[in-house]
């Protein structure tokens, strides 16, 4: 396996400003903040992405980002956060992270990150819906 930035931290043979940990992950300061307090949250086995992780590996990573979250408002005075997975596209380092970002409003961050693009039309929102459902049966 190549190195892996993320899995140097968890073992802490690379700095890292870390702000909590468990058995399960490890978080800290992402080193390019969109705010300041902007963490990441990492498990400590190596996941490329969420596809690869097991429910309780999930379940233990989002417990981690509620914790993440209410530290922010609570430490830092946020008026909410918001939490990001990056699955290949836009995942800068192949290890599963979560970004948990502290908002307040007015902040300038326009919800999502990027422009909207609408159903063109009744039909389409339903296609789209129907191919989403059976795929869903699919992969179960």
């Amino acid at each position: 396996m190549p190195a892996c930035i993320f899995c140097d931290i968890v073992r802490g043979e690379r700095a890292a400003a870390r702000v909590f940990e468990d058995e399960h992950l490890v978080s800290f300061l992402d080193h390019r903040p969109l705010f300041p307090g902007h963490m990441l949250l990492v498990p400590r086995s190596h996941l490329a992405t969420m596809l690869d992780a097991a429910n309780a590996d999930l379940g233990a990573l989002f417990a981690g980002a509620r914790r993440a979250g209410r530290a922010l408002e609570q430490g830092l005075g946020a008026q909410g956060f918001l939490v990001a997975v990056n699955n290949r596209v836009s995942q800068s380092v192949p290890h599963l992270h979560v970004h948990v970002v502290p908002r307040t409003r007015g902040d300038g961050l326009k919800g999502f990150f990027w422009p909207r693009r609408p159903y063109r039309d009744a039909a389409h929102l339903e296609e789209v819906r129907a191919r989403l459902a059976a795929a869903a049966i699919e992969v179960g």
